[in-house]
């Protein structure tokens, strides 16, 4: 039994040590450890090529590598530019919408896309505050985005995803109002933006955003024998070929979009995923971790909130402890609202993360300090932990 654990942390360490700078690659390593170390090598091999030959993982991970693209070619058609020229609104409204939309294209140093463009925007907001508004808001929206971390962790779950979404707005909600009162309120700013107004340009990079959730959504309701990932693909697909025909971009601009977007990695994230996952449910750790007594709150929240603050990441967190959830308590008993207390509290321990590549960047970008962003996200960070602790002591248990 010790070596069985022992297995299982040095598996765990390799993950979140390789995962700081290579999710997918972390993920393999950590698996093909916990499978060699617990299993026969035969059995191993079956389980890495039974994952990577699954139709339907393919085409998820297919469809998460499609996403990215999408945000690239809105980013070098301009259309996202043209958004931004186009509002009028409040400039503290703007310094929660801009971050927030842009938080929905999935993308490498994505916070370097939103930053610059807060960073022109308001009177009286110190460097630390720029930093945790674009932190904090670009990430709410996010959290309930179907097509970023809810669409390969629900799969995981073998929750619908769209459940999940509906279960997660209290949360977004939550957030939002953290994030106004301690984050945008105490700045003195009545300014507004002087845009010159553009329905066109304001719909067109919305309308290339929800196409493809849009898609999804009718196609699996309409059809629901089909599989899932074939409706998401088509939907992924269609926002693409949108945003090339709304940004008016040439077909051989997907080459440098796909070396700047490198999808391959989102791809291999997910495979990577599914292969943990498999390998851990084979192999004897499941048993083990069975054996020790310990409440749903401590691991889905406590150790939801560490995983996802060691690691700086959402996927990984979760698909750490959604393993060790079954092998304790059942595949049962990870419920839609199981599941949404999880993922808000891993969400939670990301956002604030000093390893998350989002509060990196734009302390960088901003020349502050990890001081001066906690100081700053400290008061709604604390909130929101003690309201998923809480929340979940009386309803989980």
């Amino acid at each position: 039994m010790a070596f069985v654990w022992f297995s299982f942390l040095v598996s765990i360490t390799l993950l979140i040590l390789i995962g700081r700078n290579n999710i997918w690659l972390g993920l393999l390593l950590a698996s093909f450890i916990l499978g060699i170390l617990n299993l026969p090598f035969v059995d191993v091999a079956k389980l890495f090529f039974s994952t990577c030959t699954d139709y339907s993982i393919l085409m998820l991970a297919l469809s998460v590598g499609i996403i990215p693209l999408i945000g690239g070619a809105l980013e070098r058609s301009g259309l996202i530019k043209n958004l931004i020229q186009s509002l009028n609104m409040r400039s503290k409204t703007f310094l929660f919408i801009a971050p927030a939309f842009m938080g929905m294209l999935s993308m490498p140093g994505g916070a370097l896309l939103s930053a610059p463009v807060i960073a022109s925007v308001g009177k009286g907001a110190s460097k630390a505050d720029y930093v945790a508004i674009n932190v904090w808001f670009r990430h709410i929206l996010v959290m309930i985005y179907p097509l970023a971390g809810l669409l390969a962790t629900t799969k995981m779950a073998q929750l619908d995803l769209y459940t999940e979404v509906l279960y997660l707005l209290p949360g977004f909600l939550l957030l939002t109002l953290l994030g106004y009162f301690y984050l945008l309120r105490p700045i003195a700013d009545k300014t507004s933006l002087e845009g010159k107004h553009s329905w066109e340009n304001i719909l067109k990079p919305i309308c290339i955003i929800l196409t493809a959730p849009v898609i999804h959504l009718v196609s699996i309701a309409l059809f629901k024998n089909v599989m899932g990932e074939i409706p998401l693909i088509i939907g992924v697909l269609a926002s693409l070929g949108l945003s090339f025909y709304f940004g008016k971009l040439p077909l051989k601009d997907i080459t440098p979009i796909v070396v700047k977007m490198r999808p391959w990695r989102f791809s291999l994230l997910i495979i990577g995923m599914f292969i943990f996952l498999n390998i851990f449910k084979a192999s004897d750790v499941s048993a083990a971790i069975a054996a020790i007594a310990f409440s749903k709150t401590f691991l889905i929240v406590g150790i939801g909130i560490f995983l996802g603050f060691v690691t700086g990441r959402v996927q990984v967190p979760v698909s750490i402890i959604l393993p060790i959830f079954y092998a304790r308590f059942g595949a049962a008993g990870m419920t839609p609202m199981v599941f949404a207390v999880m993922y808000f509290a891993v969400f939670i321990g990301y956002v604030v993360s000093p390893v998350h590549p989002c509060v990196s960047v734009t302390i960088e970008y901003f020349q502050s300090n990890l001081k001066e962003y906690y100081q700053k996200v400290f008061r709604p960070g604390i909130l929101a932990i003690a309201s998923v602790v809480l929340f979940s002591i009386i309803f989980i248990g």
